[in-house]
């Protein structure tokens, strides 16, 4: 079967040898693990996955790829070793499939489009995985992992359940059909809500976020005054936690973030 990439689904699939290693020796997959991937396309990192997972749960929306991979893979359907779905990895109900909280790993090349969704469902999610390895665009990855020494919302956002670890560049002559930017693989360690003591400390940690780069050319103190009826509790905060008033939300690591967070759930 002739498959043609469909654009709209955001298709674009590895070829690398190196690559696709790689990310299986990053997921460290045992026996008796699970694996949950994203868009298996023809089937290249799947069949990897197979050989040292006890499961797989394997999600592809483009139904012509599905019957492909149920061709591709009909023995090891057979054997229990591959679960196929064909459904959109959005609408995916890990408890449906009987997945348990730090019980399984997500290890795929991911649909660059839906990037930013992919990590807010699993890494938010009541049944959050044990690990993470992706491949995503290579800026993504250093925003991810603030490369460049800079926080951003994503970056933040991830590091509230996780820890992120830069793996390797994977250049875009490495897939088929070539995309415009490179690529890199991106691994998300220890996921967990430790960060976060209830369900309302982890709603003010992101509300904290979002409104402090809300302009981006204003210091953090401007733009997150307004959370507190008394701003000048602001004003402690940041001298408590030895935070620079001129200090714009890109230059605060996420540690003072939860700090500030936490100080703040004990004013509200």
């Amino acid at each position: 079967m002739i498959h043609k990439p469909k654009k709209s689904l955001g298709q674009n699939f590895l070829k690398s040898e190196p690559a696709l290693n790689m990310m299986c020796e990053t997921g460290e997959i045992k026996h008796g693990d699970i694996i949950l991937e994203i868009g298996p396309g023809k089937g290249a990192l799947t069949k990897k996955l197979l050989h040292e997972a006890t499961k797989v749960l394997a999600v592809e929306k483009d139904y012509d790829l599905f019957l492909l991979l149920k061709e591709k893979f009909a023995t090891e359907i057979k054997e229990g070793k591959l679960e196929l779905l064909n459904e959109d990895i959005l609408h995916f109900d890990a408890k449906h499939h009987h997945l348990k909280k730090g019980k399984y790993k997500v290890i795929a090349n991911i649909p660059y489009n839906i990037t930013g969704a992919i990590f807010k469902k699993f890494l938010s999610a009541d049944i959050q995985p044990k690990k993470m390895v992706l491949l995503v665009q290579k800026e993504v990855a250093e925003r991810i992992v603030a490369r460049d020494g800079k926080e951003s919302i994503l970056s933040l956002s991830v590091k509230a359940y996780g820890t992120p670890k830069y793996i390797m560049k994977v250049g875009k002559r490495f897939f088929s059909p070539e995309p415009k930017v490179d690529s890199a693989i991106i691994a998300i360690h220890s996921i967990s809500r430790n960060n976060f003591h209830t369900k309302v400390g982890e709603k003010i940690f992101f509300n904290l976020v979002k409104t402090g780069f809300a302009h981006k050319r204003k210091v953090l103190r401007k733009n997150i005054e307004n959370l507190q009826k008394k701003p000048f509790q602001i004003d402690k905060i940041f001298e408590k936690l030895k935070i620079d008033q001129k200090s714009r939300a890109e230059d605060i690591k996420f540690e003072k973030w939860l700090q500030i967070s936490q100080l703040l759930s004990t004013e509200i």
